[in-house]
C-alpha cells in the first residue's frame, strides 16, 4: 500500500476556530472537521464531522477563508498510510510533526464522527 499525504487546517474566524483534518485518497481529499486542536487525540476522543472532500490543491493551502470570513494555516501535514476504509471507520497511520502514530476515525451518527489514538494500533503495515 502506498503512502499518500494529509493535511491539517486551523481555520480562525469570527465564530471560532476549528480543525479540519484531510487525508488524501485518490484524486481528493476526504475531510473532516475537528472540534478540538488534533493532537488532542492522543489524550481523548476528539468530535469530528464529516464534511465535503477538498481538491488536492488544499494540501498546501493558507490564506483567507472562503468569503474572506477568516484565516487558514496549516498546522501539521505529512505522509499518511489508510489500512481500513469504509462507511462507518477509517484507520489510519499519520507521519506529521503533530500526529504521529495510528488514528481512527470511527462514525457515530448522521455526519458525526470520533476522532482518536488507536488503542491498540490497529494497523498492518504491507
Amino acid at each position: 500500500m502506498q503512502d499518500s499525504s494529509f493535511v491539517v487546517q486551523e481555520h480562525t474566524t469570527a465564530q471560532g476556530v476549528h480543525w479540519d483534518l484531510m487525508l488524501e485518497r485518490g484524486d481528493a481529499l476526504t475531510t473532516f472537521r475537528l472540534e478540538e486542536a488534533p493532537g488532542a487525540a492522543a489524550d481523548h476522543a476528539i468530535a469530528a464531522e464529516k464534511i465535503f472532500d477538498h481538491p488536492l490543491r488544499f494540501l498546501t493551502y493558507e490564506g483567507p477563508v472562503q468569503q474572506g470570513a477568516g484565516r487558514v494555516r496549516i498546522v501539521d501535514r505529512g505522509a499518511c498510510r489508510i489500512s481500513a476504509f469504509s462507511e462507518d471507520r477509517i484507520a489510519v497511520r499519520l507521519a506529521g510533526d503533530v500526529l504521529q502514530g495510528v488514528f481512527e476515525l470511527t462514525w457515530m451518527d448522521e455526519n458525526r464522527w470520533r476522532f482518536s489514538l488507536a488503542d491498540p494500533p490497529d494497523f498492518q503495515a504491507r
